[in-house]
């Protein structure tokens, strides 16, 4: 999530950053149809000309798509460029941080160890990781394996994200171990609440059902019988020769520039892989197809049963329908809303969807299924934009949907994404206003210099360096900044890595004696992806 939802993640990219400034614009690449009348309403001189105007108005430098129609692959090809600046061209090949779009990867690895009776839905995660706990005991004794899919644990939005996000250097079994401190927000299965973390945990189930890697297992069983040789199960797979595309964000969410190289090893189930569009259609049409295709000799073979993909695709947990931001989106508001077993679940249109997204620092991405048309729409690009991905998705459902009725997709995303700047810009006056910029530190900076320890995140370091204070997350090599004094006994950490876009206060409150007692954090802006879980950290010092 998603920076908007994790990025990595969830409806929140709906209302991704948008720009003024234009992007090089480049002819669409390696564009495929087939003939017939089903592709007909896809026009691809239309669609050509919907990405690059995407590209300009939300500035992103390289788009794939790819649309799948009854088990064909109508489109598949990319526009732009891998990284801006350079003249590498994204095409269907391009590889992409699918980010969130992992999870039902991590769901289908599940499905096809309960058709082989390896584990059942309904197993306790304790009968396959018996060291496995929650910071609730009852939480922890009644955790389900499906319960690690469904978003409803108690735990808060992004809990625990701050152990893999920007990266870090704790492995996945430790990210596990450190959930047991994690605090929860909510009853257990009370509501929705969309995490990373219990996705990690599924990988170790996985890891210990099956007696393989997660990466072998997805190899052998997904990647290998689909044909989807561009496939990689994270970053620190990637090999010589791919074309992977470079991640771009606005620092100080103004500039597009590439971000900085980012791995979740320690969390690939939650959104570790890189994909392109062409693999990422091979994947959709197996899902439409029930979990069957065709393999190379042509004979027809299963990934995972009807059944199972019956369960991943109903609704385990409801969630809030929120209205649209503005009223050129009234269209998206869905009859229902949902996640299932790593995918989301809504309408359009009287239309059940089945889809998800995914946000990765430069990187986000859609993947949308319409079950009852055989139709899959993929987009990926390499800038965090989801209105750019929302944009093209929504173009190509009308094609299909209401041929004779189009909407103006980008206008109307484009809408919602100022909305929400302004919103955020306001949000941010009002704090600059309310600062007393005139009150002083109570104490000398010295006295604020030290090791603090979090239970569940681990240590970050204080330090004072030529008369300013430094902050340095002792796990995460990205988050190391300086502290600038806001007021009282609050400082702003600038983190120096600018397209991080996680700028955070820092609180420090002060014992009877007057020396500091904890720190909390909490992300300065609105914009802030909640994968920056500051709020969850009770910094103490350690003597």
């Amino acid at each position: 999530m998603p920076r908007s939802l994790s990025l990595h993640l969830s409806c929140l990219l709906a209302l991704g950053l948008a720009a003024s400034a234009p992007a090089p614009v480049r002819a669409a690449d390696e564009v495929a149809q087939v003939a017939g009348a089903q592709a007909a309403s896809l026009d691809p001189a239309q669609l050509s000309a919907l990405v690059e105007r995407v590209r300009n108005r939300f500035e992103v430098p390289g788009i794939a798509v790819a649309v799948v129609k009854d088990g064909q692959v109508l489109f598949e090809g990319g526009w732009g460029v891998r990284e801006m600046g350079k003249a590498d061209p994204v095409d269907a090949h391009t590889q992409f941080a699918i980010a969130s779009n992992t999870k039902a990867f991590t769901a289908a690895a599940l499905a096809v160890l309960v058709d082989e009776g390896r584990l059942s839905w309904d197993d306790r995660v304790t009968d396959h990781l018996p060291w496995f706990r929650m910071s609730d005991p009852y939480v922890t004794a009644d955790m389900r394996v499906r319960d690690l899919l469904t978003h409803r644990s108690g735990l808060g939005l992004g809990a625990g994200d701050l152990l893999f996000w920007p990266g870090s250097t704790y492995d996945t079994a430790e990210v596990v171990r450190r959930l047991a401190q994690v605090p929860l927000k909510t009853g257990f299965r009370e509501r929705y609440a969309y995490d990373n973390i219990l996705y990690a945990a599924a990988t170790l189930v996985i890891e210990q059902a099956s007696g393989q890697s997660f990466a072998d297992f997805l190899q052998e069983r997904f990647l290998d019988p689909l044909g989807m040789a561009d496939t990689r199960a994270n970053a620190d797979a990637l090999r010589p020769g791919d074309r992977a595309a470079t991640g771009h964000a606005r620092a100080d969410f103004t500039t597009l520039r590439p971000t900085f190289d980012v791995t979740w090893h320690n969390a690939s189930g939650a959104g570790g892989l890189y994909s392109s569009a062409h693999d990422m259609a091979r994947w959709v049409n197996a899902q439409l197809a029930g979990g069957r295709y065709t393999d190379a000799s042509g004979h027809a073979q299963v990934l995972f049963s009807p059944q199972r993909q019956k369960e991943m695709w109903s609704l385990h947990s409801p969630m809030d329908i929120s209205e649209p931001p503005v009223p050129e989106l009234a269209a998206t508001k869905p009859d229902f809303l949902g996640y299932g077993l790593g995918w989301f679940l809504s309408t359009y249109r009287d239309h059940k969807l089945v889809w998800h997204s995914g946000g990765w620092p430069g990187h986000v991405s859609r993947v949308t299924l319409v079950p009852e048309l055989g139709l899959g729409v993929v987009v990926l690009t390499n800038q965090e934009s989801g209105p750019a991905f929302n944009a093209i998705t929504m173009h190509v459902l009308d094609a299909f949907i209401q041929p004779a009725e189009r909407n103006d997709w980008v206008a109307a995303y484009a809408a919602g994404a100022d909305k929400s700047r302004r919103r955020a810009e306001e949000a941010w006056k009002k704090r600059v206003q309310a600062r007393n910029a005139r009150s002083k530190p109570s104490l000398p900076l010295s006295g604020y210099a030290g090791t603090y320890r979090d239970r569940w995140y681990g240590d970050v370091h204080v330090t004072l360096e030529n008369g300013r204070l430094g902050m340095r997350f002792g796990a995460s090599p990205l988050l190391v900044g300086h502290l600038e004094h806001w007021q009282h006994d609050t400082f702003l950490a600038k983190w120096d890595e600018r397209t991080l876009n996680g700028d955070a206060f820092v609180t420090f409150s002060l014992d009877a004696d007057g020396k500091v007692r904890e720190a909390r954090m909490e992300a300065a802006s609105e914009l802030t992806d909640f994968s920056f879980d500051f709020q969850d950290l009770v910094l103490e010092p350690v003597e």
